[in-house]
């Protein structure tokens, strides 16, 4: 084999490590589980109907647009599950995993990238099955703009994966970050249009929603499959930038802190 061939042998190996380390986490979460990675289908789904029913017959939620309201917010939970979960698995990821730290050998980052690509790989997943599912059971989705909304769903990876990395490296010297995340990802949910329209909200409160790195995802999702609203240019861009500057910033905190891991665990 030649000395120029692509991808080069380091970046193989270390594509050939990240990819065992997902494998890794993908069984560990489900090991022993009756219902295996099923679950990780069965739980959002139960719980876009219990949002559906609080919605419809208890708060008698107007409906935005006339759209029913499951694809909705199917549009908005799905997304946010894939968002928090990443978050708080890759948060812990280096401490969870102290003991393999300090016997192996390996670039630390990947731990970080199989946990937030575990919880993408599976809520994506979920995410085509349900949108299939709704267009099936007879709501029109334009699934034409299927394309677009992963290319959203992967930037969303990406912000998510830079939170990652910089919560990581802080959680190892400051072992409470993960409990304060507990409660300001909730309190991020729900600041962010995920179980209700921007237009349900008085005008004065509305422009406070761009505030929320997570507003643009179920925005942008339900204008380009349900044709509700619309998300210009200057958003998708704003995105974008955020996104990488997040993933630059995050891995660049990770990188720095790294050498000192093995003394704090």
């Amino acid at each position: 084999m030649t000395s120029d061939t692509f991808p080069p042998r380091g970046a193989r190996k270390s594509l050939a490590i990240a990819a065992h380390f997902v494998r890794r986490e993908l069984r560990n979460r489900y090991l022993g589980s009756i219902s295996g990675g099923l679950w990780a289908l069965l739980q959002p789904l139960m719980q876009l109907v219990i949002y559906g029913f609080v919605w419809t017959y208890v708060f008698k939620m107007a409906r935005p647009e006339d759209v029913p309201i499951v694809p909705f917010l199917a549009l908005g939970v799905w997304p946010w599950n894939a968002f928090s979960e990443a978050v708080m698995r890759s948060a812990t990821a280096i401490q969870d995993n102290a003991g393999l730290i300090g016997k192996v050998a390996f670039p630390h980052g990947v731990l970080v990238f199989a946990a937030s690509s575990a919880s993408f790989l599976l809520h994506g997943v979920g995410f085509v099955v349900v949108v299939v599912a709704v267009e099936l059971l007879g709501v029109p989705l334009r699934l034409a703009h299927l394309p677009f909304a992963l290319l959203a769903f992967a930037l969303l990876f990406v912000l998510a994966l830079g939170f990652g990395y910089l919560f990581a490296a802080v959680q190892v010297f400051v072992r409470d970050l993960s409990q304060v995340l507990g409660q300001l990802l909730p309190l991020m949910m729900f600041t962010a249009p995920v179980l209700y329209s921007r237009d349900f909200l008085p005008e004065r409160f509305r422009h406070w929603l761009d505030w929320n790195p997570f507003t643009f995802y179920p925005e942008y999702l339900r204008a380009e499959l349900l044709g509700t609203g619309t998300v210009g240019a200057a958003a998708q861009l704003a995105a974008l930038a955020l996104a990488v500057a997040v993933c630059v910033l995050g891995y660049s905190v990770f990188h720095r802190l790294d050498p000192r891991f093995e003394d704090f665990l």
